[in-house]
């Protein structure tokens, strides 16, 4: 399989939609969503997540929410690899590979060491195990890991598979500008794209995040390419209340799902345990908020 670096742009980070009532995964919502991502144009679909919840979902639910995305969109696809330890990252990727097939863009790892030797041999190893390009995911909030922009360059650097860094570990602009001046692999910027407009100037390829309205992640990477920071602040300002309001810590997911289930793109809200839910004192502003923003596109 072939390990070609990740297209520049949008790659929508998806949720994953539960039941209320039995909170089995919504796979019609999923399909909706999906849908909703190919038809704003994005560049790919980043799928299991952390945004996916996919710490918390069984093999077999993995599974059905590949076999939904694939047979939905006709879009690339980066998998997630939920685990930090070799062994079941490499079923997880074995997983991705049997399901995905050549539709794979790459198998979506977590930085699981500070030392950029081992860290090389490992994600070597997995590639030889399976064949996958790599994207590595350095999300120390996640992972409890922090590693230095150089040594993550350095490890990069010793790895031929790795097809993109997605750099969540704040501050992210000078890691990014460390690591495309290092390496020349794409990096994304995550993290609810707070920090887009600083990631884009410092180099990055683009957004690999989840908002609940992805199509303003992609108005303001699309005005970047177009006429740089001027144009992109003009794109992205309608929605940049919404975009900090769905970074709140905890209930972030939480409040990016109701919002997706208010824009009708999932049937529920639902977040799986321990994941809190979204305070009901904060309806009414997220209702301020996306009426802001629908008021804005309309």
């Amino acid at each position: 399989m072939a390990a070609d670096p990740l297209a520049p742009g949008v790659w929508g980070v998806v949720a994953t939609p539960f039941t209320e009532s039995t909170q089995d995964v919504d796979l019609a919502s999923l399909a909706t969503l999906v849908g909703h991502y190919r038809r704003i144009g994005v560049t790919g679909l980043t799928v299991l997540g952390v945004f996916g919840e996919a710490v918390r979902l069984s093999a077999a639910e993995k599974r059905a929410v590949l076999e939904v995305v694939v047979e939905t969109v006709d879009l690339p696809i980066v998998v997630g690899a939920s685990s930090t330890s070799p062994a079941p990252v490499t079923e997880e990727v074995e997983l991705a590979t049997d399901v995905v097939g050549d539709r794979l863009a790459g198998a979506m790892v977590q930085v699981n060491t500070p030392d950029p030797a081992l860290l090389a041999t490992q994600l070597n190893a997995l590639h030889a195990a399976t064949g996958a390009g790599l994207v590595v995911q350095d999300y120390p909030l996640v992972t409890g890991v922090s590693i230095s922009a150089v040594d993550l360059a350095s490890a990069v650097e010793q790895v031929e598979s790795v097809v993109a860094v997605k750099a969540e570990a704040p501050p992210t602009p000078p890691t990014i500008a460390t690591l495309t001046a290092r390496t020349g692999v794409p990096v994304f910027g995550g993290l609810g794209g707070v920090g887009l407009l600083d990631e884009l100037a410092a180099g990055s390829a683009g957004a690999m995040t989840g908002f609940s309205f992805p199509e303003g992640l992609k108005a303001c990477v699309d005005a970047w390419r177009r006429g740089g920071y001027q144009a992109a602040l003009e794109a992205y300002l309608r929605y940049l209340p919404l975009v900090n309001f769905e970074a709140q810590a905890r209930i972030g997911l939480a409040i990016r799902k109701e919002a997706l289930r208010r824009r009708g793109l999932i049937a529920e809200s639902r977040v799986r345990a321990p994941a809190p839910g979204m305070p009901e004192s904060l309806e009414k502003q997220l209702d301020r908020h996306l009426a802001a923003v629908e008021n804005m596109e309309n």
